[in-house]
């Protein structure tokens, strides 16, 4: 019987970001846990694994794939109103027990994950950019499993994407080395990343190191690329006023300007006794992140619940400069430059050029491709 670990092993090829050690071992540093991997083993992610010395990664393939607004994934100052090409792998360096993409991210860790063969699909760099084309979208995205440990595709189709006019992110947990944000930074516009928790002692059970995540959100900042943040509100895990409190001024302390996104926890895979984030806990995030001091607080996933947490306003005349609901804009007041339309005052971000085509391109609806 052939298990998906078997079927996925087929679809690799030897890998970059790594070194050689002695007795045919490895060291891969695609992501914070820089797993020493010895000959015939795996990674913690399990994707990526040693063949006689070599570390061969994940190659050749989708297990998922859509078009998407990107304000879903979600990105609220990165070209709005676009259509983004989101595609994703298999496996995932965390084991987060509340992951709402579990049966693409944890594929290798459920017994039952032998069924997640059906959704693999073999695919070059050059398809994807050309469906992207069909699409209209304007950017291709790395999401739905950790994009981190299967980054050589996701460099070999950004190649490709960038060729052809087309931007390119990656939604992430945020586990980052300095090798492969250096490695990714030619290909790479926008980085969305998940702060999870400000304790390390939810980031441990979660399968990673809260250290890790702080230290990726100032790199990818001081790389010059886009970031925006997220963080799942989860009642009872990490929805207290003090730990919220520390995610926002941790965010400030890297740069007012980057948007933090505070976004509802439905029940899923194994906290399916935990609650539903209600309206008021995000409005109350929302708020103690415009308290530390933050510009652009964004409440996400509860389209016409949160006020004005779904727009983007402008912080220093507070004209309202994009009017959202849920992943539709409804109304795009930006310069061609990024200016406010009232005051003038620029505000940070990756805008288009041509502000009157977002409202019509803007449909906030996600399209499976089949």
């Amino acid at each position: 019987m052939t298990t998906v670990a078997n079927y996925l092993d087929a679809l690799t090829r030897e890998g970059e970001l790594y070194e050689t050690l002695p007795e045919k071992a490895v060291r891969c540093y695609a992501c914070g846990h820089r797993c020493l991997i010895r000959d015939g083993r795996r990674g913690i992610c399990k994707v990526r694994f040693n063949r006689q010395g070599k570390l061969m990664v994940p190659w050749g393939y989708v297990a998922a794939l859509q078009s998407d607004p990107i304000e879903k994934k979600p990105f609220n100052h990165f070209l709005p109103g676009n259509q983004a090409l989101t595609f994703g792998m298999l496996g995932c360096d965390f084991h987060c027990g509340y992951c709402q993409n579990y049966f693409t991210s944890q594929a290798l860790r459920d017994p039952a994950s032998d069924a997640a063969i059906g959704l693999v699909r073999k695919v070059t760099p050059d398809q994807l950019v050309n469906l992207a084309l069909v699409e209209g979208a304007r950017i291709v995205v790395s999401s739905y499993n950790e994009p981190l440990i299967t980054s050589e595709w996701a460099a070999a189709i950004f190649q490709q994407a960038q060729a052809a006019g087309l931007q390119c992110a990656y939604v992430s947990n945020g586990n980052v080395t300095a090798e492969v944000l250096a490695y990714l930074r030619p290909y790479l516009t926008a980085y969305k990343i998940d702060l999870k928790s400000m304790q390390d002692r939810h980031y441990r059970e979660l399968g990673g190191v809260l250290q890790n995540v702080l230290d990726g959100i100032r790199l990818a900042h001081e790389l010059g690329l886009w970031v925006e943040v997220v963080t799942l509100i989860v009642p009872g895990f990490n929805d207290s006023n003090e730990e919220l409190m520390d995610a926002a001024r941790y965010i400030r302390s890297v740069s007012p300007d980057i948007p933090w996104h505070v976004t509802a926890f439905h029940p899923d895979y194994k906290f399916q006794d935990h609650d539903f984030t209600p309206a008021r806990t995000l409005l109350r995030a929302a708020e103690i992140g415009q308290e530390a001091g933050l510009n652009f607080v964004y409440a996400g996933n509860l389209p016409g619940r949160v006020n004005e947490y779904e727009n983007t306003i402008c912080p220093h005349c507070q004209a309202v400069l994009i009017e959202r609901r849920g992943y539709r804009i409804l109304h795009y007041r930006l310069s061609a430059e990024g200016r406010c339309f009232k005051c003038g005052a620029a505000i940070p971000g990756i805008w288009t050029n041509k502000p009157e085509e977002v409202i019509l391109n803007g449909s906030g609806i996600p399209r499976p491709l089949g």
